[in-house]
């Protein structure tokens, strides 16, 4: 089939390199135009494009595809299909209707169960026992459209955002690849979502990672998982901030003020916390490296600390 490929971080960057990879033509591939990254913040290609480009495929940035001029160039590609995977642009009814076969979108949630921007990190924040990716024909809506296939993993202990997002982005150019032969057998079972199930996976922002020690601890472990890589769970300790990059919940109670660091040694640093008690195994003190906890308090003992939120 002759796709357009419409994406840009890493987790569509897997996907279109599973379709380089397979029967099927890429005639362009569309993608976020370069942003500064890094310290020296300069201007560099979306994973997506990077790609593109090692494989000399013709590569659009446009700002929007809400203009004639970027509609009229995308039909005159003349594809079957558009392929979208984290993108970035909402696609006009004009696009979506300009493939003969439309466009197919692989998210990473069991549909409906998390819709929006941050399906994988919200999974693991409530604390789901399974997720999944779900290849859909996209519609007008936000992630509405019918449901083509669905492939179901389990939510581990030990997942992060980061594990957690690599395992679906194989899974999901494994079943886009799948539908995409469904589809030339003419043998798609399109699936309506049910509404009243759907709920809405908020973009994560920054002030989100600050630690309520209030809380409890297999919540705040959660927490510390869901936003690892980014943008990582923080604290405040001695006026410095504090991150915390792995974390587990202990099946103890402690009476101490929640903050309160009630134990430190060989399997990482305690902290009381609204309810039950977390163990840090990994941290980060502002301007220095990340370490282990156990490594952390060799230099320096944090027994009796307490750990704040910013304003407290």
């Amino acid at each position: 089939m002759k796709i357009i490929f419409a994406g840009t971080p890493d987790f569509a960057a897997t996907t279109l390199a599973a379709l380089l990879g397979s029967e099927h033509q890429i005639c362009a591939v569309y993608t976020q135009p370069d942003r500064p990254a890094g310290r020296g913040r300069k201007l560099t290609p979306s994973p997506v494009k990077q790609l593109a480009i090692q494989h000399k495929l013709p590569v659009l940035q446009p700002l929007s595809l809400r203009d004639e001029a970027a509609q009229q160039q995308l039909a005159a590609l003349e594809a079957d299909i558009m392929v979208v995977v984290a993108y970035g642009l909402i696609l006009p009814q004009a696009v979506l209707d300009t493939p003969q076969h439309g466009c197919l979108n692989i998210h990473a949630s069991l549909l409906p169960r998390w819709r929006g921007a941050a399906p994988i990190q919200r999974a693991i924040e409530a604390g789901d026992s399974e997720t999944g990716v779900t290849i859909m024909q996209m519609d007008a809506g936000l992630d509405t459209g019918d449901m083509l296939l669905t492939a179901t993993c389990p939510i581990k202990d030990a997942d992060t955002a980061q594990t957690l997002h690599d395992r679906l982005a194989n899974m999901g150019s494994q079943a886009l690849l799948t539908v995409l032969q469904q589809l030339q057998n003419a043998a798609l079972l399109p699936v309506a979502q049910d509404n009243s199930l759907a709920n809405y996976a908020h973009k994560m922002e920054k002030h989100e990672a600050e630690i309520d020690w209030q809380q409890d601890a297999p919540q705040l472990s959660r927490r510390i998982r869901a936003f690892n890589p980014w943008p990582v769970c923080f604290t405040w300790l001695d006026g410095k901030s504090l991150r915390i990059l792995s974390a587990q919940p202990l099946a103890q109670v402690s009476h101490a003020a929640p903050g309160t660091v009630i134990k430190e040694g060989d399997e990482g640093v305690e902290v009381a916390c609204g309810t039950g008690v977390l163990r840090l195994t990994k941290i980060q003190l502002a301007g220095k490296r990340a370490t282990s906890a156990t490594e952390f308090i060799h230099g320096r003992s944090l027994l009796g600390k307490l750990l704040r939120q910013k304003n407290e």
